[in-house]
């Protein structure tokens, strides 16, 4: 690993990292919020967050305010990229927001060109936990949170890896991705047409079809002003599968908040006690 950049923050630290993953074939980046407890020889549990379409581990590391609180509660959290990138590694061909680049969705993708880089769903779920526990002061507790892709991210491989965490949480996630055009998109550029193949990544679906060993709790909050509500983001079907599964599952809506860092400053703090009551 290489150490790209390294900041002191309220008693801890804010590292970022390079290394070359055997997942996705390419450098990757992540950022890791290691609080001062770490400094006495404590290890600590750790929170992965997963960040949306167009963003890097920088955006919430920078925007969403953590740290102090994470410092306080002794919880690192760690904020991987959002796709494999490079110059070889494909992107759409007209460079759209939603799709390549800064748009990985955390899946494994199937279809050529993107299969040999495009495995963020074994990255997230796989080799970076692999790599943070072999090389910083962490224990095996972890929880999984994210937002809007991240979000939706956060849920499947939470839901699909009950065995790994301990909770889950979202802001604004995408709840039903085979029903959205974002989900559309990505499923069919990454996986194909088959439909029963998208329904693995889908959370809605995951969570009316997964046989789970394990229910953990799951934490969502949405502001009802946010412009992608409606079209894209859809929590009402998970809020509906839950339901008919029985699956401890809160969704608080926020009225008056979008979809910004404005809205994640605004709640992070409940989102750092849930997991830290769960760990």
């Amino acid at each position: 690993m290489e150490l790209v950049a390294s900041n002191k923050v309220v008693g801890g630290w804010h590292k970022r990292y390079r290394h070359a993953s055997e997942t996705t074939h390419c450098d990757m980046t992540f950022a890791i919020f290691l609080p001062e407890a770490v400094n006495k020889g404590n290890k600590v549990p750790v929170l992965y967050w997963l960040s949306g379409l167009t963003c890097t581990d920088e955006n919430f590391m920078q925007k969403a305010g953590a740290f102090k609180l994470a410092n306080e509660l002794g919880i690192a959290i760690v904020a991987p990229d959002t796709s494999p990138r490079g110059d070889d590694v494909a992107d759409d061909a007209k460079g759209s927001y939603d799709f390549g680049l800064g748009a990985g969705f955390y899946v494994n993708a199937t279809m050529p060109p993107y299969k040999t880089h495009y495995q963020m769903y074994d990255y997230i779920a796989s080799e970076l936990p692999k790599l943070v526990q072999a090389h910083f002061p962490v224990t095996t507790q972890q929880a999984i949170s994210g937002h809007s892709m991240g979000g939706h991210g956060a849920l499947v491989i939470g839901m699909r890896n009950a065995q790994s965490y301990s909770s889950i949480s979202a802001f604004s996630p995408i709840c039903n991705p085979m029903q959205c055009p974002w989900g559309v998109k990505a499923f069919t550029g990454y996986l194909g047409i088959d439909t029963k193949q998208w329904q693995q990544y889908d959370a809605t679906a995951v969570m009316l079809n997964q046989q789970f060993d394990a229910q953990i709790p799951i934490l969502i909050d949405q502001g009802d002003a946010d412009n992608f509500l409606e079209e894209q983001l859809q929590p009402w079907s998970l809020q509906k599968a839950a339901e008919q599964v029985n699956y401890p599952f809160v969704l608080n809506m926020h009225e008056g908040y979008d979809h910004s860092y404005f809205f994640i400053s605004s709640f992070i703090d409940e989102h750092l006690r849930f997991h830290a009551k769960h760990f």
